[in-house]
């Protein structure tokens, strides 16, 4: 750089090595410029922008690790002292591990975010695609997670008292290590389960569960904790460990397909087939039925009344609810307007043949007349006063 100036000019050192840091810099911002404009070019030729993702999130740790290996490469040229020439070394110990461990994690997250694009969970027969986005999330955030403790140690092993100081605690890890797990036993706990979930898979994105008398969906799963989205906008957090240990109910294992059930009581003469005519007529009009089938059965006898089951099958557990609040309102008025005598009602009979006749009792007689010999008015002997 000294040659660029006249030899009768004294350019101060320091007026160099700031020139020569300027022209890095800019190179590395063009050269980065250029590597983001040819890579854009070649994802545009794509049909999806799943390799979009992957530039957009690569674009800004990648402009910053550029200019890191630019200074690094000028460094050699520039006039320091053994105090910034220390100062130099111990910031690029830190920074660059920094600026790797953002690009890797960015390029993580660009990978689960890739999953997400190419998994639709919006479509009827989504199980493939939900398990995916499932162990998509669990694995992203864990190894998240694991790049950037990884990161951190490189960082604090580029200081010189952290790293003799390494040595010495050494001797203390194995107590260290028992009193750090008993207290983080839960967190830990969970950690562990979420890793055990990403593999078993008991719960996926988007699947209908009753957890705690409470019906939703799987909104989100973290490393330890899972966020269940509640029919009426409510948020239910559940630790992981609780789906690995506790009885839930999931609704979507196999398949997002259902059966509903209504049920009526009504009288023990009730015309039962047709019923079952007018629930064929209500279910085939019903665009929430998916065609797989319908009955009504008599399910339970009582003296009074009898117990009659609506069952339809619809593709998810949102429909599924609807139909048969629609059957339950449609038998409910067919049975009001066009079969009353269908309804429960209470029975009384009197005068049965074959029961006793009632029996007449003695009358006692009038005042002032005494009976001698008994007879229909007589009060016995020993009755008397």
């Amino acid at each position: 750089m000294q040659q660029v100036f006249p030899s009768h000019w004294a350019v101060p050192p320091i007026v160099i090595d700031a020139l020569t840091v300027t022209v890095a810099v800019v190179a590395a911002l063009v050269l980065h410029w250029i590597a983001i404009r040819v890579a854009r070019r070649l994802a545009a030729r794509t049909p999806d922008s799943i390799d979009d993702v992957f530039v957009d999130r690569a674009e800004r740790p990648l402009r910053w690790i550029f200019v890191a290996l630019a200074l690094a490469s000028v460094r050699r040229l520039l006039h320091l002292g053994e105090g910034a020439s220390a100062f130099w070394g111990q910031a690029a110990g830190m920074i660059v591990p920094l600026l790797l461990g953002w690009l890797a994690v960015n390029m993580i997250r660009a990978g689960g975010r890739a999953v997400e694009l190419s998994a639709d969970i919006s479509v009827a027969d989504n199980l493939l695609a939900r398990r995916r986005r499932t162990r998509s999330a669990i694995l992203t955030r864990i190894a998240v997670f694991l790049v950037g403790f990884v990161t951190i140690c490189l960082m604090l092993l580029s200081i010189p008292s952290v790293r003799s100081v390494g040595v010495t605690l050494m001797a203390s890890a194995g107590l260290a290590g028992l009193a750090v797990g008993a207290a983080a036993q839960p967190a830990l706990k969970n950690i562990i389960a979420g890793i055990q979930m990403a593999f078993t898979e008991p719960i996926r994105i988007d699947d209908v569960v009753i957890v705690d008398g409470e019906w939703g969906r799987i909104e989100e799963i973290r490393l330890t904790y899972v966020v269940v989205a509640i029919w009426d906008e409510r948020r239910l957090v559940v630790p992981v460990s609780k789906f690995l240990e506790d009885s839930f109910q999931n609704w979507t294992r196999n398949s997002s397909q259902l059966h509903g059930t209504a049920f009526f009581w009504l009288d023990p003469t009730a015309d039962i087939s047709r019923l079952r005519a007018r629930l064929e007529e209500l279910v085939r009009a019903n665009e929430r039925w998916d065609g797989r089938g319908f009955v009504l059965q008599v399910t339970d006898t009582r003296p009074d009344a009898i117990e009659v089951r609506a069952l339809v099958t619809a593709r998810d557990a949102a429909n599924a609810f609807d139909l048969r609040c629609d059957m339950r309102e449609g038998m409910l008025a067919f049975i009001r307007d066009e079969m009353p005598e269908a309804l429960p009602r209470g029975r009384m009979e009197l005068g049965r043949p074959g029961w006793s006749e009632p029996v007449a009792l003695p009358v006692p007689p009038a005042p002032g007349e005494q009976g001698s010999s008994g007879g229909a008015g007589a009060i016995p002997e020993d009755a008397r006063p």
